[in-house]
């Protein structure tokens, strides 16, 4: 290279190389982290331009005017595409995050990740994205639900689901503190105990609304783009948002991943719409919802009923067919009895076909007309209705079609590959909008950080969907992992499926007044994989904490033998799983009359 007299010369000299090369490499031929990133770049095979500055008399002169230029002084000094880059670590940082893919390519886009959805998993997915040097753009917005209700950021969970519900479900229960019992809503007056439903529903929305301005305050603080716009594709790199106000901006992403989660569905009957509730409304409802019907046996349905009937009111369950599809059986039908055998009442199998409205006011009066399986017409009248027969996907009206993302034509699911990435490629999608995956707050959370990783490093752990517990917050809580029975004999058959099971009488439960072997507990086992347990449910009191407990044995391929070997904690209810020797074929009484 001539020499070039001058800073200005210099400076031209400069930008001629980096305009001229898509990767220009300032460097010095012994520095060992210069040999490294000419190492990174022969390794993803990408050709670079190098100058080598200590074999150039005027080498000092040009350090001193990219440092002018850059900031830098040091080597290598990297700019790619007529971008400056920086050094090695930096270079690294940019190949682990992907970004280095991005300005080889030569675009350039407003965000890294755009996250429509400010549930649970969208915003574990941004926060985690963050944390490895990308920019990220989170969106959210809640459409009012038939009746007007709205709530803020942090999704169905938070707002709507999981946390109300573990709340009422609480509240339900007698036996807290006299200060505990107070703030959900119990008074005692004149040796009489009676609910407040406004105290316990304005005690559980105060705590929500901490939890949406902890979600804002925690955004900002980790410098993630919120905006309260609901998101409309353009094309597969750009997005048009639109606020509550209508005001309409446009912005562009590398990637976008689909977090929206699910609304409640109506059916399609007189009346419905109009004048029924869902969970959406339910647990900011401003009034006692008096004599209730709950239409569905799902768990939203069955966890509702149960929580309402524990406080007090008249509730009454329609049922098409069975309880809890996709759930064991067996522990669904325990479920209905325990509910039926302590206040609320079932009407199955039986559909709805008209609702009317016979007087206004909160709450009104309505007439409810069902249909039983064999014609038998059933009228009764309720203050308030609960429609909870399932619930849809978020992905009507956001321009997926524009882009290409396949979804289920009947569901409108989103069709997504085990790395949660759509038909097109760049978009992917976490949590309650995909087909086939567990509709749970956890699993959107888990798949929304283990993706943001492979996106944005050289991770490639997937979310693992196989032997995902739950819990069903009914009165008498269901715990599961894996298959239910029915699902184990159909996948292995009747002769190679054993399953252990046992009731159970937590010590609380032997005071005057409380029920015994109500509460049971069963493993199903694979004989010939030397008996691996494959589904675990109980039956019975924090039967939550319990099936957590037992996950990861489960996850490990623990077999029966592993569940006899280990040591139970006494007493406890969790302890039946280390105890248990009756199996179902052999019809031997499974009752526990002591320890």
């Amino acid at each position: 290279m001539p020499p070039i007299d001058g800073s200005d010369g210099l400076k031209a000299m400069i930008e001629d190389l980096v305009n001229k090369n898509r990767v220009m490499i300032f460097s010095k031929s012994a520095c060992p982290y210069c040999l490294k990133a000419k190492d990174l770049f022969k390794s993803i095979n990408v050709e670079y331009h190098a100058v080598e500055l200590d074999k150039l008399d005027n080498g000092p002169a040009i350090q001193d005017t990219l440092q002018a230029m850059t900031g830098q002084r040091t080597v290598p000094n990297t700019f790619i595409n007529g971008k400056h880059l920086g050094g090695y670590d930096s270079t690294l940082k940019a190949k682990e995050n992907k970004t280095l893919e991005v300005m080889l390519d030569g675009e350039s886009y407003d965000y890294d990740l755009v996250v429509i959805g400010g549930g649970s998993g969208g915003l574990a997915c941004a926060k985690e994205a963050v944390k490895h040097g990308v920019k990220v753009a989170c969106l959210d917005f809640v459409k009012p639900s038939p009746q007007g209700t709205t709530w803020g950021l942090g999704g169905t969970c938070v707002n709507v689901g999981c946390i109300p519900k573990k709340l009422m479900h609480q509240a339900s229960i007698l036996g807290h503190s006299i200060e505990d019992a107070k703030s959900y809503g119990w008074e005692l007056k004149d040796e009489k105990v009676k609910h407040n439903w406004e105290t316990m529903k304005n005690a559980i929305q105060d705590h929500i609304g901490s939890l949406n301005w902890n979600y804002r305050v925690e955004l900002r603080s980790k410098e993630v783009t919120y905006q309260n716009s609901y998101g409309e594709f353009i094309d597969k790199h750009k997005i048009k948002c639109t606020n509550k106000r209508g005001k309409v901006q446009e912005m562009t992403s590398r990637y976008f991943i689909l977090a929206m989660g699910g609304r409640p569905r109506y059916p399609d009957i007189p009346g419905c719409k109009e004048y029924c509730i869902t969970s959406d409304d339910l647990f900011s409802l401003p009034y006692a919802p008096g004599k209730t019907l709950c239409i569905g046996a799902s768990y939203v349905s069955l966890e509702c009923a149960g929580f309402l009937t524990s406080l007090g009111f008249d509730v009454t369950v329609m049922v098409r067919s069975i309880l809890l599809r996709g759930f064991d059986q067996q522990m669904a039908e325990e479920i209905g009895k325990y509910m039926a055998d302590h206040g609320t009442k079932f009407i199955r199998p039986c559909v709805p076909v008209k609702i009317e409205r016979l007087e206004e006011g909160q709450p009104g009066r309505y007439r409810v007309t069902g249909k039983m399986q064999d014609g038998t017409e059933v009228v009764d009248e309720y203050n308030t209705i609960v429609v909870a027969v399932g619930r849809d996907p978020c992905t009507k009206g956001i321009g997926l079609d524009t882009v290409g993302v396949d979804v289920d034509p009947k569901t409108g699911f989103v069709l997504a590959s085990d790395g949660e990435q759509t038909s097109c490629p760049n978009i992917y999608a976490i949590g309650d909008v995909l087909k086939g995956r567990p509709e749970l707050t956890p699993v959107a959370i888990q798949a929304g950080r283990l993706l943001a990783k492979r996106l944005f490093t050289s991770a490639t752990l997937k979310c693992d969907y196989v032997n995902v517990p739950t819990t069903v917050f009914t009165p008498l809580e269901y715990g599961a992992i894996g298959m239910p029975e029915e699902v184990a004999i159909d996948k292995f058959g009747q002769g190679d499926i054993e399953v252990y099971h046992s009731h159970f009488l937590p010590l609380e439960w032997t005071l005057p007044h409380r029920e015994e072997n109500v509460c049971y507990a069963k493993l199903i086992c694979v004989k010939s994989l030397k008996e691996k347990v494959i589904g675990l449910h109980v039956l019975g009191p924090n039967a939550g904490e319990i099936t957590q407990g037992f996950t990861i044995g489960i996850k490990l391929g623990a077999t029966k033998a592993d569940f006899d070997n280990a040591i139970g904690i006494h007493p406890t209810c969790a302890e039946i799983f280390t105890t248990m020797n009756i199996t179902k074929n052999s019809g031997v009484d499974i009752s526990v009359s002591g320890c």
